[in-house]
């Protein structure tokens, strides 16, 4: 790709997939370019650019993920790189009614079809944003529950706990506007009905190190009471590594569940430790390396029925010339993509051997 072409994400195709309702996608990548609801540093706005500028070199002709068999840009599926959303920096309302309208009408298209009249992928298709500050999450949410009909997990990697009540965001000038933030999206997701609230389908949140509220950990029992289960980022140590994070997040999963959950993956960088993403809002030294994050997605993303994701909170103006912390994003991005391609593969595999009479007997890739 030569310089002056559009800066898309690995160089896919580029479509203003909101104008153009006729662009039909298995994959699309979005930006959200909004981050008038954060709490500290400003700046995730210009995560999607980032995030696109660090993600150069991949390319569907170098893009074979050696982990997972397959180059997700050159299998069957259509990825496109849909643009941004167009997002007011004024109105944080109308800024939630523009993205929850956006990936509504996005995620409620046809997929394209094969040559025999059939869509490739079982489903809708299916998003990734670039962040844009967390608070996407929520509008995000809101649609897959119209799309799906029904109500998703969320497995969410994060220094922060993100379902705190607006409460613990004292004011002397309260506002129900402020209660959408980027520390309360889940909050208002779960008082919306949006997530699960099944007790023996709980959401996820993995990599937290957060300081909480006041004197006690009265912020873990509020999380509790609304069906988290917590991994901290110290449990990585005690779990015996990448592999019994992945473990403590698929026990909470039935494998043999046959009309499994839908699940949103929700990734804040600054799950990373200051010293790999230094670029974003709400940096909490004692973090994850880069490394330890992506082994712990690639045992996830293939085999969880994942709807949508995102890959939030990159501020590249607090990041180092090396652009440590877009890289880092952009691999993320990768590896999302990469395990929503095999784990298409493994469905249409699975569809062929029931038409068949056959049997499962699918193996997930191991560590």
């Amino acid at each position: 790709m030569g310089d002056g072409c559009i800066n898309t994400f690995a160089h896919l195709k580029h479509a203003k997939c909101l104008t153009t309702p006729s662009e039909k996608f298995d994959i699309g990548i979005i930006g959200a370019p909004f981050d008038t609801a954060t709490s500290y540093r400003p700046g995730a706005r210009f995560g999607p650019r980032a995030i696109r500028q660090a993600s150069s070199r991949q390319t569907s002709f170098r893009g074979f993920n050696p982990r997972a068999g397959i180059n997700p840009y050159a299998s069957w599926a259509t990825i496109i790189d849909c643009g941004d959303i167009p997002i007011t920096p004024f109105d944080n309302a109308v800024a939630l009614e523009q993205m929850t309208e956006a990936f509504l009408e996005l995620g409620s298209r046809s997929p394209p079809v094969d040559e025999n009249g059939k869509g490739k992928l079982m489903g809708k298709p299916k998003l990734i944003t670039l962040g844009g500050d967390h608070s996407l999450a929520l509008p995000a949410l809101r649609a897959l529950k119209k799309i799906y009909g029904r109500e998703v997990r969320v497995v969410h990697f994060d220094a922060h706990l993100d379902t705190w009540h607006p409460a613990k965001y004292p004011s002397a000038w309260p506002s129900t506007q402020s209660h959408f933030n980027h520390g309360s999206m889940f909050w208002l997701a779960g008082q919306e009905g949006l997530l699960s609230n099944r007790s023996s389908a709980s959401n996820i949140h993995a990599g937290l190190r957060t300081r909480l509220s006041g004197t006690d950990p009265s912020d873990f029992v509020d999380d509790s009471s609304q069906n988290w289960l917590r991994i901290s980022a110290d449990d990585i140590d005690d779990l015996g590594g990448p592999a019994g994070v992945i473990k403590a997040i698929l026990d909470q999963f039935s494998p043999e569940d046959q009309d499994p959950d839908p699940v949103y993956l929700s990734i804040d960088i600054d799950v990373l430790d200051p010293a790999f993403a230094p670029g974003t809002g709400t940096p909490e030294p004692g973090g994850w390396t880069t490394r330890e994050l992506i082994r712990i997605l690639r045992g996830l993303v293939d085999v969880l029925n994942v709807v949508g994701a995102d890959v939030v909170e990159v501020s590249p103006a607090y990041q180092g010339r090396g652009e440590e912390t877009a890289l880092a994003a952009a691999q993320v991005v990768y590896e999302v993509l990469t395990g929503m391609v095999k784990r298409g593969l493994k469905e249409k595999e699975a569809e062929k051997r029931a038409e068949r009479g056959g049997g499962d007997g699918e193996a997930h890739d191991e560590l």
